[in-house]
């Protein structure tokens, strides 16, 4: 059966950060995601995420500066994203999280070619900073439509940047709801690429609320997950359309109760 963490950068957010550690729990999560974190003192969320016997998985790079979104493959910052990487690699392994999500950032078109070039080696020495930690690093396509000029769209592009680097720590993020937006054929795709697949994502297309509604045929989608011998967690990283604990009902049949 598949198992769903709580994405807290969506999912309760009428909470502040270390409140909704403890929503997800009282909910019946096991695991949560972050994006954004950095507010918090690690040491107050590792106690949270501990009291609430949770597993924490990843959580993202700083964005940067106002209108970016990352800087990894952007060129000429990569003292930049260098600094951004260190204080991530740092809090993660404060609150003892597994995974980086490492923003690409926005690139131009004429950039392109250089932009692939230094993603490549600004992931390749992260790569190795993380693993004496026991940390992946996750690169994820984003569909254009929501983020204009994003450098990573396509999963066929994130693979052919995880095989040119060819290190066991660095995997795709592979969000159903991005992959539907940009190329949909989600089952065979997930097929495809499961084996440099490090963590999945859910949300309803096109509207992002809970993954009940909409173009995506998720019971499916989870039933393929099953099949295809996924063991790792499905952030639910969707916008709820009032509050979190009463649009979870989709998630009952998956174990995880309703906090009312």
């Amino acid at each position: 059966m598949p198992r769903f963490a709580a994405n807290l950068g969506y999912l309760f957010t009428e909470r502040p950060l270390l409140e909704r550690i403890d929503a997800a729990a009282a909910a019946g999560f096991k695991a949560v995601e972050l994006q954004f974190p950095y507010e918090a003192p690690a040491s107050a969320v590792k106690t949270a995420i501990e009291r609430n016997k949770l597993t924490i998985l990843g959580l993202n790079t700083p964005p940067g500066r106002e209108g970016e979104f990352g800087l990894a493959a952007v060129p000429g910052r990569e003292k930049d994203w260098q600094d951004l990487f260190t204080r991530a690699l740092n809090y993660a392994s404060a609150i003892g999280a597994s995974a980086i999500h490492c923003l690409a950032g926005k690139v131009a078109s004429e950039q392109r070619p250089a932009a692939d070039r230094v993603f490549i080696d600004n992931l390749t020495r992260a790569a190795d900073l993380a693993a004496p930690k026991n940390i992946i690093l996750l690169i994820e396509p984003i569909n254009a439509r929501d983020r204009p000029n994003y450098f990573l769209n396509h999963v066929e592009h994130a693979a052919a940047v995880i095989d040119k680097i060819a290190s066991p720590n660095i995997r795709m993020q592979f969000d159903f709801y991005h992959v539907q937006i940009v190329g949909g054929d989600l089952i065979y795709r997930l097929e495809k690429f499961l084996p440099v697949v490090g963590h999945l994502q859910c949300a309803a297309v096109p509207s992002r609320h809970e993954p009940d509604e909409g173009e995506i045929n998720y019971r499916a989608v989870f039933e393929a997950v099953d099949r295809l011998g996924y063991q790792g967690w499905i952030g639910a990283e969707y916008r709820p359309r009032a509050r979190t604990e009463d649009g979870l009902d989709w998630a009952r049949q998956y174990g995880v109760v309703r906090a009312r």
